[in-house]
């Protein structure tokens, strides 16, 4: 990767699971669905501020497909 910020679903993923350690379990999933679709919410706010529109739908869609992919 070179840039520090995820630019694909698969950079996210190793991102998440391995450089942070955090497992994407389907809990996990859904509780930054809720948090991060929360546009009042102030830490969705703070990382549309810090990350852009843009990036912030690209991660709301990768928790998304993650979502569809533990169903599986």
């Amino acid at each position: 990767m070179t840039s520090p910020i995820p630019q694909t679903y698969a950079e996210w993923r190793h991102c998440i699971e391995v450089e942070c350690g955090i497992p994407l379990t389907p809990v996990f999933i859904q509780a930054r669905l809720v948090q991060l679709g929360d546009e009042q919410a102030e830490e969705t706010q703070h990382f549309r501020r810090l990350y852009g529109d843009t990036h912030w739908k690209r991660v709301l869609a990768w928790f998304e497909r993650a979502a569809r992919e533990s169903t599986t």
